[in-house]
């Protein structure tokens, strides 16, 4: 199994370019799902998730080919199967979104629940009551969902008793073909959504209100094929930002927008680091001082971004202070604490609340990344950390950041992946 080694104590100088994003791509390849023509998508970053959606879409009966350049085409001219078996489907828990799409299509579909979640529950109810409110009839058999709708998806009004983007993106993507007006209220507003939404409309959707509470969709009889760029990773941008600003140095990112991070540059400048927006790029800059204490909230989009919240935390523990982060979005998503505590850091976890108290210095140790995001943390700790860290476990890496040692590497990090028996 890989491990991630850096050692610690160097500052970022460099360039680097944010790949496509991962929670946009991954809806975006179940869209070829409700057309016969072929669907294009660019800027696609090449993750453990997006193969393990096109292993899925393969067994459905999609052609899938990854082309040069970050292209991949999906062609679902004809369906061989409608069932995603558990195999496949446990693997990542997007990949449960392939439901909608199957039965706006072919008015049935076999989905294998998804399995557990290390951050918490993430119960699919809301998915399934959004169907059935289009007309879908649900069964649950052995761990599978069983969904019928013999004379096709009819429009309806959903409500979601708290927002919810995979909820949100599943709904649109079984309401495009449904018949009438579908109407979701309390909608995510993330800018996958848009995102997601602007893809379906180039293909012929009627889709408005994307990236607000309301989203009114009228449903179409049928979809054209489309080639689509793929938005950029916010959450990875965030990332290598805040790498950054707690290792120190100056770094410009390119390929991405920085409107989609409203809420985390405020922060990053009142933590004493400079924050430069441009039209085509970012540049994070911090030389000399401390790193000031911030107290931060996770929220629902525009909120800062639970996906952001430990690589925050990463930053946090280097302050002159205290500083107060609270999980609003997920429970059980402090895990990566007792392996940052392990580096020397001082956090206290009470429920869905972190107290950070800044310690002047880490120090490098061997690590276990415990999920996507908090394997991310663990790494900018390591970059700014005395001596050698090793983050085992990076499979979590994988499955949402491209090339992260070689982007961090090209920037003055001393860093490298390590493979079992090198």
């Amino acid at each position: 199994m890989d491990s991630i080694e850096i050692e610690g104590g160097y500052p970022l100088e460099g360039e680097i370019q944010i790949s496509g994003a991962k929670n946009s791509a991954i809806k975006l390849m179940a869209v070829c799902l409700l057309t016969e023509q072929p669907v294009e998508l660019t800027n696609m970053p090449r993750l453990r998730d997006t193969r393990f959606m096109g292993q899925l879409l393969a067994h459905l009966g999609v052609e899938v080919e990854e082309g040069p350049g970050a292209r991949m085409s999906l062609h679902a001219k004809t369906l061989s199967s409608t069932t995603a078996p558990y195999d496949l489907v446990r693997k990542m828990r997007a990949t449960f979104n392939v439901l909608g799409p199957l039965l706006a299509r072919t008015g049935a579909a076999k989905v294998s629940l998804p399995g557990g979640c290390a951050i918490g529950a993430r119960p699919v109810d809301l998915h399934l009551k959004a169907l059935e409110a289009l007309g879908a009839n649900i069964t649950l058999d052995q761990g599978y969902v069983i969904a019928n709708a013999k004379d096709g998806l009819r429009g309806g009004e959903i409500t979601f008793p708290f927002i919810s983007v995979g909820a949100t993106e599943h709904s649109i993507l079984a309401a495009v073909l449904a018949k009438g007006e579908s109407v979701l209220n309390n909608a995510a507003r993330e800018p996958e959504i848009i995102d997601l939404a602007e893809c379906l409309n180039a293909m012929g959707a009627k889709i408005s209100g994307a990236g607000r509470s309301e989203i009114r969709i009228e449903g179409v009889s049928s979809l054209n094929g489309v080639s689509h760029k793929v938005v950029p990773d916010r959450i990875e941008a965030g990332t290598y930002a805040l790498a950054a600003a707690t290792a120190g140095g100056k770094v410009k990112l390119t390929n991405l927008r920085h409107d989609h991070l409203g809420a985390l540059w405020p922060l990053i400048a009142q933590s004493g680091a400079d924050v430069s927006l441009k039209a085509d790029h970012v540049i994070i800059e911090r030389e000399t001082g401390p790193i000031r204490a911030v107290d931060m909230d996770t929220q629902a989009y525009p909120g800062f971004p639970t996906d952001l919240q430990a690589q925050f935390m990463a930053m946090m523990t280097l302050s002159d202070g205290v500083s107060i982060i609270r999980e609003n979005i997920f429970e059980n998503r402090f895990m990566h604490c007792p392996e940052l505590g392990r580096m020397g850091a001082n956090i206290t976890v009470s429920g869905r609340e972190a107290i950070v108290r800044g310690v002047k210095s880490l120090q490098g140790a061997q690590v276990m990344a415990t999920d996507l995001r908090a394997s991310a943390s663990l790494i900018n700790a390591g970059l700014v950390a005395k001596g050698k860290t090793s983050v085992g476990r990076v499979y979590h890496l994988d499955r949402g950041f491209e090339h992260i040692e070689i982007k961090l590497g090209q920037c003055g990090a001393k860093i490298k992946r390590v493979s079992d028996g090198s």
